[in-house]
Protein backbone atom coordinates (compact mmCIF):
# COMPACT_ATOMS: atom_id res chain seq x y z
CA UNK A 1 0.00 0.00 0.00
CA UNK A 2 1.04 2.97 -0.59
CA UNK A 3 0.78 4.67 2.77
CA UNK A 4 3.47 2.44 3.82
CA UNK A 5 5.91 3.14 1.18
CA UNK A 6 9.16 4.53 2.44
CA UNK A 7 9.43 8.41 2.14
CA UNK A 8 11.35 9.12 -1.22
CA UNK A 9 14.77 10.82 -1.27
CA UNK A 10 14.35 14.37 -2.73
CA UNK A 11 15.90 14.66 -6.56
CA UNK A 12 19.26 16.03 -6.28
CA UNK A 13 19.77 19.51 -7.47
CA UNK A 14 20.45 20.63 -10.92
CA UNK A 15 24.54 20.61 -11.74
CA UNK A 16 26.56 23.76 -12.06
CA UNK A 17 27.62 24.37 -15.84
CA UNK A 18 30.91 23.28 -14.47
CA UNK A 19 29.44 20.19 -13.37
CA UNK A 20 29.86 19.97 -9.27
CA UNK A 21 26.32 19.58 -7.34
CA UNK A 22 24.36 22.86 -6.55
CA UNK A 23 24.21 23.30 -2.89
CA UNK A 24 20.86 21.96 -0.93
CA UNK A 25 18.18 25.32 -0.94
CA UNK A 26 19.76 26.90 -4.18
CA UNK A 27 17.54 27.71 -6.34
CA UNK A 28 17.07 25.51 -10.13
CA UNK A 29 18.92 26.15 -12.29
CA UNK A 30 18.62 28.78 -14.59
CA UNK A 31 20.26 28.99 -18.58
CA UNK A 32 23.05 31.33 -18.37
CA UNK A 33 24.72 33.11 -21.59
CA UNK A 34 28.41 31.78 -21.85
CA UNK A 35 30.76 34.74 -21.05
CA UNK A 36 32.54 36.63 -22.63
CA UNK A 37 35.81 37.59 -22.48
CA UNK A 38 38.73 40.25 -24.85
CA UNK A 39 41.69 38.60 -24.98
CA UNK A 40 44.93 41.11 -24.00
CA UNK A 41 45.56 41.82 -27.38
CA UNK A 42 42.08 43.16 -28.01
CA UNK A 43 42.45 45.25 -24.88
CA UNK A 44 45.23 46.51 -26.00
CA UNK A 45 43.82 47.45 -29.09
CA UNK A 46 40.69 49.26 -27.61
CA UNK A 47 42.77 52.02 -25.52
CA UNK A 48 44.93 52.46 -28.66
CA UNK A 49 42.02 53.24 -30.71
CA UNK A 50 40.66 55.37 -28.27
CA UNK A 51 43.84 57.43 -26.95
CA UNK A 52 44.46 57.73 -30.74
CA UNK A 53 41.28 60.13 -30.81
CA UNK A 54 42.38 62.38 -28.26
CA UNK A 55 44.58 64.82 -30.18
CA UNK A 56 42.03 65.31 -33.26
CA UNK A 57 39.09 65.78 -30.27
CA UNK A 58 41.87 68.28 -28.16
CA UNK A 59 42.68 70.70 -31.02
CA UNK A 60 39.00 70.77 -31.85
CA UNK A 61 37.82 71.51 -28.53
CA UNK A 62 40.40 73.86 -28.54
CA UNK A 63 39.21 75.85 -31.91
CA UNK A 64 35.74 75.84 -30.47
CA UNK A 65 37.41 77.92 -27.24
CA UNK A 66 38.98 80.56 -29.49
CA UNK A 67 42.57 78.87 -29.66
CA UNK A 68 44.64 79.57 -32.72
CA UNK A 69 46.91 76.61 -32.43
CA UNK A 70 48.05 75.00 -35.85
CA UNK A 71 46.41 77.93 -37.42
CA UNK A 72 48.51 80.26 -39.38
CA UNK A 73 47.76 83.66 -40.15
CA UNK A 74 45.85 83.93 -43.04
CA UNK A 75 44.00 80.74 -43.09
CA UNK A 76 40.58 80.35 -43.83
CA UNK A 77 40.10 79.41 -40.80
CA UNK A 78 40.19 82.49 -38.80
CA UNK A 79 37.25 83.50 -40.71
CA UNK A 80 34.49 80.73 -40.40
CA UNK A 81 32.49 81.80 -37.65
CA UNK A 82 29.49 80.34 -35.89
CA UNK A 83 29.47 77.75 -39.11
CA UNK A 84 32.67 76.60 -38.56
CA UNK A 85 32.29 75.95 -35.05
CA UNK A 86 29.55 74.02 -35.43
CA UNK A 87 31.49 71.73 -38.07
CA UNK A 88 34.00 71.28 -35.24
CA UNK A 89 31.21 70.29 -33.06
CA UNK A 90 30.19 67.79 -35.60
CA UNK A 91 33.64 66.22 -36.09
CA UNK A 92 33.98 65.68 -32.25
CA UNK A 93 31.17 63.89 -32.18
CA UNK A 94 32.38 62.00 -34.73
CA UNK A 95 35.50 61.15 -33.84
CA UNK A 96 34.15 60.51 -30.40
CA UNK A 97 31.87 57.61 -31.83
CA UNK A 98 35.09 55.80 -33.04
CA UNK A 99 35.46 55.24 -28.73
CA UNK A 100 31.84 53.84 -28.55
CA UNK A 101 32.61 51.40 -31.17
CA UNK A 102 36.14 50.55 -29.55
CA UNK A 103 34.16 50.10 -26.66
CA UNK A 104 31.32 48.02 -28.67
CA UNK A 105 33.43 45.49 -29.85
CA UNK A 106 35.41 44.46 -27.23
CA UNK A 107 32.57 44.56 -24.24
CA UNK A 108 29.93 41.59 -23.28
CA UNK A 109 27.24 44.13 -23.93
CA UNK A 110 28.39 45.04 -27.41
CA UNK A 111 27.51 41.42 -28.64
CA UNK A 112 24.15 41.87 -27.89
CA UNK A 113 23.76 45.53 -30.29
CA UNK A 114 21.83 44.83 -33.40
CA UNK A 115 23.39 44.58 -37.03
CA UNK A 116 21.74 47.43 -38.15
CA UNK A 117 22.75 49.45 -35.31
CA UNK A 118 26.36 48.86 -35.38
CA UNK A 119 27.54 48.03 -39.32
CA UNK A 120 26.36 51.57 -40.49
CA UNK A 121 29.05 53.73 -38.45
CA UNK A 122 31.55 51.43 -38.93
CA UNK A 123 30.94 51.47 -42.71
CA UNK A 124 31.11 55.10 -42.49
CA UNK A 125 34.17 54.93 -40.14
CA UNK A 126 35.88 52.62 -42.64
CA UNK A 127 34.90 55.66 -45.97
CA UNK A 128 36.10 58.66 -43.78
CA UNK A 129 39.27 56.80 -42.97
CA UNK A 130 40.14 54.60 -45.44
CA UNK A 131 40.94 57.34 -48.00
CA UNK A 132 43.56 58.85 -45.48
CA UNK A 133 45.14 55.76 -44.46
CA UNK A 134 45.61 54.78 -48.09
CA UNK A 135 46.80 58.45 -49.19
CA UNK A 136 48.36 60.44 -46.46
CA UNK A 137 51.33 57.80 -45.71
CA UNK A 138 51.82 58.00 -49.91
CA UNK A 139 52.07 62.07 -49.50
CA UNK A 140 54.56 61.85 -47.04
CA UNK A 141 56.95 59.61 -49.61
CA UNK A 142 56.00 61.84 -52.11
CA UNK A 143 56.91 65.15 -50.44
CA UNK A 144 60.34 63.02 -49.01
CA UNK A 145 60.76 62.70 -52.52
CA UNK A 146 60.45 66.26 -53.61
CA UNK A 147 57.29 66.23 -55.29
CA UNK A 148 54.39 67.32 -52.81
CA UNK A 149 55.64 71.39 -52.13
CA UNK A 150 54.99 73.95 -54.96
CA UNK A 151 51.58 74.32 -56.22
CA UNK A 152 51.50 73.40 -60.07
CA UNK A 153 49.46 76.33 -61.46
CA UNK A 154 50.62 79.97 -60.60
CA UNK A 155 48.08 80.38 -56.98
CA UNK A 156 49.37 81.69 -53.74
CA UNK A 157 46.86 80.25 -51.48
CA UNK A 158 47.63 80.89 -47.74
CA UNK A 159 48.25 77.98 -45.73
CA UNK A 160 45.27 76.14 -44.10
CA UNK A 161 46.82 74.65 -41.38
CA UNK A 162 50.71 74.39 -39.69
CA UNK A 163 52.52 71.50 -41.17
CA UNK A 164 52.59 69.63 -37.89
CA UNK A 165 48.83 69.65 -37.32
CA UNK A 166 48.19 67.02 -40.41
CA UNK A 167 51.24 64.57 -39.02
CA UNK A 168 49.53 64.02 -35.66
CA UNK A 169 45.67 64.38 -36.87
CA UNK A 170 46.39 61.64 -39.97
CA UNK A 171 48.60 59.87 -38.19
CA UNK A 172 45.61 60.01 -35.48
CA UNK A 173 43.27 58.46 -37.98
CA UNK A 174 46.25 56.36 -39.24
CA UNK A 175 45.86 54.19 -35.83
CA UNK A 176 42.34 54.79 -35.26
CA UNK A 177 41.51 52.87 -38.70
CA UNK A 178 44.16 50.05 -38.38
CA UNK A 179 42.66 49.35 -34.58
CA UNK A 180 39.16 49.56 -35.75
CA UNK A 181 39.82 47.78 -38.26
CA UNK A 182 41.33 44.50 -36.56
CA UNK A 183 38.61 45.02 -33.87
CA UNK A 184 35.80 44.81 -36.31
CA UNK A 185 37.53 42.37 -38.35
CA UNK A 186 37.59 39.63 -35.20
CA UNK A 187 33.99 40.62 -33.58
CA UNK A 188 32.39 40.02 -37.34
CA UNK A 189 34.25 36.80 -37.79
CA UNK A 190 32.70 35.33 -34.51
CA UNK A 191 29.66 37.26 -34.59
CA UNK A 192 28.98 36.40 -38.86
CA UNK A 193 31.55 34.57 -40.19
CA UNK A 194 29.24 31.56 -41.45
CA UNK A 195 28.04 34.63 -43.87
CA UNK A 196 31.18 34.65 -45.72
CA UNK A 197 32.17 31.41 -45.77
CA UNK A 198 32.95 29.17 -48.90
CA UNK A 199 33.61 30.71 -52.83
CA UNK A 200 32.17 32.75 -54.77
CA UNK A 201 31.15 29.74 -57.69
CA UNK A 202 29.24 27.57 -54.81
CA UNK A 203 26.92 30.65 -54.52
CA UNK A 204 23.37 29.46 -55.71
CA UNK A 205 21.22 31.46 -58.15
CA UNK A 206 18.31 32.34 -56.03
CA UNK A 207 15.09 34.73 -57.14
CA UNK A 208 16.74 37.98 -56.21
CA UNK A 209 19.36 37.31 -58.31
CA UNK A 210 18.11 39.35 -61.33
CA UNK A 211 17.81 41.86 -59.03
CA UNK A 212 20.91 41.84 -57.69
CA UNK A 213 22.95 42.03 -60.85
CA UNK A 214 20.56 44.78 -62.47
CA UNK A 215 21.29 47.02 -59.16
CA UNK A 216 25.35 45.93 -59.61
CA UNK A 217 25.41 47.07 -63.43
CA UNK A 218 23.77 50.19 -62.21
CA UNK A 219 26.23 50.80 -59.75
CA UNK A 220 29.34 50.25 -62.00
CA UNK A 221 27.69 52.28 -64.30
CA UNK A 222 27.47 55.21 -61.86
CA UNK A 223 30.72 54.96 -60.96
CA UNK A 224 32.16 55.71 -64.63
CA UNK A 225 31.44 59.20 -64.30
CA UNK A 226 33.46 59.73 -61.15
CA UNK A 227 36.12 57.34 -62.54
CA UNK A 228 36.56 59.33 -65.47
CA UNK A 229 36.91 62.48 -63.84
CA UNK A 230 39.46 61.44 -61.13
CA UNK A 231 41.33 59.76 -64.03
CA UNK A 232 41.34 63.05 -65.87
CA UNK A 233 42.52 65.18 -62.64
CA UNK A 234 45.19 62.84 -62.01
CA UNK A 235 46.97 62.66 -65.69
CA UNK A 236 46.87 66.63 -64.84
CA UNK A 237 43.41 68.13 -66.85
CA UNK A 238 41.55 70.75 -64.82
CA UNK A 239 38.35 69.94 -66.57
CA UNK A 240 35.40 70.81 -63.94
CA UNK A 241 38.00 72.34 -61.52
CA UNK A 242 37.64 75.70 -60.04
CA UNK A 243 40.37 77.81 -60.13
CA UNK A 244 41.56 78.07 -56.93
CA UNK A 245 41.55 74.27 -56.94
CA UNK A 246 43.38 74.36 -60.45
CA UNK A 247 46.19 76.72 -59.88
CA UNK A 248 47.14 75.02 -55.76
CA UNK A 249 47.19 71.58 -57.28
CA UNK A 250 50.16 69.68 -55.77
CA UNK A 251 51.73 66.62 -55.62
CA UNK A 252 49.31 65.76 -52.53
CA UNK A 253 46.07 67.05 -54.65
CA UNK A 254 47.83 64.20 -57.57
CA UNK A 255 47.94 61.17 -54.48
CA UNK A 256 44.34 61.68 -53.55
CA UNK A 257 43.50 62.00 -56.86
CA UNK A 258 44.72 58.37 -57.89
CA UNK A 259 43.01 56.82 -54.39
CA UNK A 260 39.93 58.46 -55.54
CA UNK A 261 40.37 56.48 -59.10
CA UNK A 262 41.71 53.34 -57.39
CA UNK A 263 38.37 52.77 -54.83
CA UNK A 264 36.42 53.62 -57.59
CA UNK A 265 37.67 50.24 -59.94
CA UNK A 266 37.82 48.22 -56.42
CA UNK A 267 34.29 49.37 -55.81
CA UNK A 268 33.34 47.84 -59.48
CA UNK A 269 35.12 44.71 -59.37
CA UNK A 270 34.20 44.18 -56.05
CA UNK A 271 30.07 44.53 -57.12
CA UNK A 272 30.51 42.77 -60.03
CA UNK A 273 32.27 39.65 -59.14
CA UNK A 274 30.14 39.52 -56.29
CA UNK A 275 26.91 39.61 -58.93
CA UNK A 276 28.20 37.79 -61.56
CA UNK A 277 30.38 34.97 -59.47
CA UNK A 278 33.02 34.09 -63.11
CA UNK A 279 36.14 33.31 -61.07
CA UNK A 280 36.92 29.87 -60.42
CA UNK A 281 38.13 29.19 -57.13
CA UNK A 282 37.93 32.91 -55.63
CA UNK A 283 36.88 33.22 -52.06
CA UNK A 284 33.82 34.95 -51.03
CA UNK A 285 36.10 36.93 -48.53
CA UNK A 286 37.14 39.26 -51.52
CA UNK A 287 34.94 40.50 -53.58
CA UNK A 288 33.30 41.06 -50.32
CA UNK A 289 35.91 43.30 -48.86
CA UNK A 290 36.38 45.25 -52.19
CA UNK A 291 32.62 45.79 -52.40
CA UNK A 292 32.71 47.81 -48.57
CA UNK A 293 36.02 49.53 -48.79
CA UNK A 294 35.15 51.02 -52.06
CA UNK A 295 31.73 51.80 -51.62
CA UNK A 296 32.30 53.26 -48.33
CA UNK A 297 34.99 55.32 -49.99
CA UNK A 298 33.08 56.29 -52.45
CA UNK A 299 30.04 57.30 -50.52
CA UNK A 300 31.53 58.54 -47.89
CA UNK A 301 34.18 60.64 -48.69
CA UNK A 302 32.33 61.75 -51.61
CA UNK A 303 29.73 63.39 -49.13
CA UNK A 304 32.87 64.59 -47.14
CA UNK A 305 34.24 66.47 -49.53
CA UNK A 306 31.31 68.12 -50.77
CA UNK A 307 30.56 69.16 -47.27
CA UNK A 308 33.61 70.12 -46.80
CA UNK A 309 33.63 71.89 -50.19
CA UNK A 310 30.34 73.86 -49.75
CA UNK A 311 31.38 75.03 -46.26
CA UNK A 312 35.48 76.00 -47.34
CA UNK A 313 33.88 78.04 -50.39
CA UNK A 314 35.03 81.73 -50.07
CA UNK A 315 35.05 83.81 -53.34
CA UNK A 316 33.71 82.57 -56.83
CA UNK A 317 36.60 81.52 -57.64
CA UNK A 318 36.94 78.71 -55.08
CA UNK A 319 33.63 77.50 -55.34
CA UNK A 320 32.93 74.07 -56.21
CA UNK A 321 31.92 73.45 -59.89
CA UNK A 322 29.06 71.94 -61.82
CA UNK A 323 31.49 68.78 -62.53
CA UNK A 324 32.71 68.64 -59.18
CA UNK A 325 29.34 68.47 -57.96
CA UNK A 326 27.85 66.06 -59.92
CA UNK A 327 31.23 63.73 -59.35
CA UNK A 328 30.78 63.40 -56.36
CA UNK A 329 26.95 63.29 -56.01
CA UNK A 330 27.20 60.57 -58.87
CA UNK A 331 30.19 59.09 -56.51
CA UNK A 332 27.71 59.10 -53.27
CA UNK A 333 25.21 57.39 -55.54
CA UNK A 334 27.54 54.60 -57.04
CA UNK A 335 28.54 53.69 -53.15
CA UNK A 336 24.98 53.77 -51.77
CA UNK A 337 23.36 51.33 -54.21
CA UNK A 338 26.43 49.04 -53.87
CA UNK A 339 25.96 48.73 -49.76
CA UNK A 340 22.08 48.46 -50.61
CA UNK A 341 23.31 45.29 -52.75
CA UNK A 342 25.34 44.11 -50.17
CA UNK A 343 22.78 44.25 -47.53
CA UNK A 344 19.75 42.30 -49.56
CA UNK A 345 22.86 39.55 -50.32
CA UNK A 346 23.82 39.22 -46.80
CA UNK A 347 19.75 39.58 -45.95
CA UNK A 348 19.54 35.87 -47.65
CA UNK A 349 22.52 34.43 -46.81
CA UNK A 350 21.24 34.97 -43.33
CA UNK A 351 18.03 33.39 -44.13
CA UNK A 352 19.01 30.80 -46.26
CA UNK A 353 21.53 29.98 -42.75
CA UNK A 354 18.64 29.83 -40.53
CA UNK A 355 16.59 27.18 -42.67
CA UNK A 356 18.68 24.27 -41.60
CA UNK A 357 18.71 24.85 -38.03
CA UNK A 358 16.74 23.67 -35.18
CA UNK A 359 13.04 24.88 -33.87
CA UNK A 360 13.91 28.07 -31.44
CA UNK A 361 17.21 28.89 -33.45
CA UNK A 362 17.94 32.58 -33.03
CA UNK A 363 18.55 34.33 -36.57
CA UNK A 364 21.25 36.15 -37.38
CA UNK A 365 21.16 39.39 -35.89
Amino acid sequence: MTANRPPEAPSPAPPHRSGTPRPPGTPPHRAEAPSYRVGRARAVLRVVAMVACLPYIGLKVAWMAGSRLGIPEGSALLDGGTLLRVANGVTVLMDGAVIVLALLLTRPWGRRVPAWLLVPPMWVASGLLLPIMTAFPVQLAVGLLGGGGRPVGEGNSEPFLDPWVFGVVYGGFIVQGLALGVLFALYAGERWGRLWQGRLRDLPVGPTTPALRATAVAAASAALLPGVTHLLWVSGSTAGLDAGRAADRTGDFYVMEAVNLLFVVVTAVGVLLLAFRRSGRLSLRLPLVLAWAGSAEMACWGGWLSVAGLIGAGGAADRPTTVTVLTYAVQMLAGALVVTLGAYFFAERSAASALPTTAGAAPVS
